[in-house]
């Protein structure tokens, strides 16, 4: 019995040892299969979890969904901001007039006004005169470039007497924002000097370094004490006076005031002019965003108007009774050839100019002149030495 016994209960371990030992080599066969699937998975080479899968497409959906309402945010501001401007420039229309003047926007910066020759003008005088209590203007007087040598060292009234010289002189009106010392300007003194002519120029009160709050008739009654200060110096020389952009609406209003009076000048020259400002206003490639806004003449151009601004060009050259000459650049940006082409159309018929000559010189849209370049035409002396001669000798008959 007790060997019958044996070999079953032997049989019986070696079956639970086997049992056993399967069971082991099973759970570390498992193990060892699960660590791969792991390691395959941060290796990028075996499909997420569902519910990682799920996870990650909510990540990338709650993105989306802030960055959309980001950019929404931001377009409402933008379409808010841009309703609000229109109502803000209505209720306050000086808004509209520091936008017209630009006089804060001082190019080039950092310069000296009182140096003229750190911008090359070696034979400038600066000035300083005072139209009215409490406004007092910058000047500057450019002499003829065959004099440089002499004016070197000059004082003030050397200058001042050199205007009754037998040159001719130019009284330079600049257009909006920089100084007289901007680059352009600059540039278009230099080539009147060298063309024998006296220079002219200054900044309205508001401008550069002269004191005072610009307005329309404050420019044109700083610009008409500096065409007397000239007259009362230049004896019989001839005095010419030249506007540029809105310049040009100094320009006729002073010209216009003087031929009123019967003390016309010589003639006038009108660089990139305009019709009238608000036509201007509406033409400029700022109001291109605002241009078909409903009631955009209520919103933007009435305010000028109520700020007493008109530069009426148009209707100015009706009562001037002296030599025209209008030149305009056909890619002219800030003020549209149509409106320098619109002017002259007016003035040419005018019965006020009927003893005058009334020239438009356009320069083609390929010499690339621009808006303020015109000064670079190498046809400029000749169309200036042609007119300004037959202004003369109509002054003198």
């Amino acid at each position: 019995m007790r060997k019958r016994t044996e070999p079953v209960t032997l049989e019986h371990e070696r079956c639970a040892a086997s049992g056993s030992s399967s069971s082991g080599s099973a759970t570390a066969a498992l193990d060892a299969d699960c660590r791969l699937k792991q390691n395959l998975r941060l290796a990028g080479k075996g499909p997420e979890p569902r519910c990682a899968a799920d996870s990650g497409m909510k990540r990338t959906l709650g993105r989306r969904k802030g960055l959309w309402f980001r950019l929404r945010k931001i377009l409402l501001c933008v379409l808010g901001l841009y309703i609000a401007i229109p109502f803000l420039v209505k209720l306050c229309p000086g808004i509209q007039a520091k936008l017209i003047f630009l006089n804060f926007v001082r190019v080039p910066y950092f310069i000296d006004l009182k140096k003229p020759q750190d911008q090359g003008l070696n034979h400038t005088c600066n000035y300083y005169l005072q139209p009215e209590e409490d406004v007092t203007i910058g000047v500057w007087h450019t002499i003829p470039a065959v004099w440089w040598k002499n004016a070197q060292g000059k004082d003030q009234m050397w200058y001042e007497d050199a205007l009754a010289s037998n040159h001719p002189i130019i009284l330079y009106l600049h257009g909006n924002a920089g100084t007289r010392g901007g680059d352009h300007r600059v540039e278009l003194y230099k080539v009147l000097s060298s063309l024998g002519y006296h220079v002219v120029t200054f900044d309205y009160r508001g401008w550069g370094d002269s004191v005072g709050t610009p307005s329309e008739r404050g420019m044109t009654y700083d610009a008409l004490h500096v065409f007397d200060w000239i007259k009362a110096r230049s004896g019989d020389n001839p005095v010419y006076i030249w506007g540029h952009s809105l310049g040009t609406g100094v320009a006729t209003n002073l010209v216009r005031r003087l031929c009123e009076r019967e003390t016309p000048p010589d003639a006038l020259i009108l660089e990139s002019p305009f019709t009238n400002i608000r036509e201007e206003a509406k033409s400029h490639p700022f109001s291109v965003i605002y241009r078909y806004f409903p009631g955009f003449d209520w919103f933007f151009l009435d305010p000028i108007t109520s700020s007493g601004i008109k530069f009426a060009n148009d209707e100015n050259v009706k009562h001037i009774s002296c030599p025209l000459l209008i030149l305009h650049a056909e890619d002219d940006p800030v003020v549209p050839f149509q409106l320098g082409r619109k002017l002259y159309n007016i003035a040419a018929p005018s019965r006020s100019f009927r003893d005058f000559k009334v020239q438009f010189i356009p320069f083609h849209s390929d010499l690339g002149y621009r808006h303020k370049y015109i000064y670079k035409s190498p046809e400029l002396p000749r169309i200036l030495r042609e007119f300004l001669g037959k202004s003369e000798a109509e002054r003198q008959h």
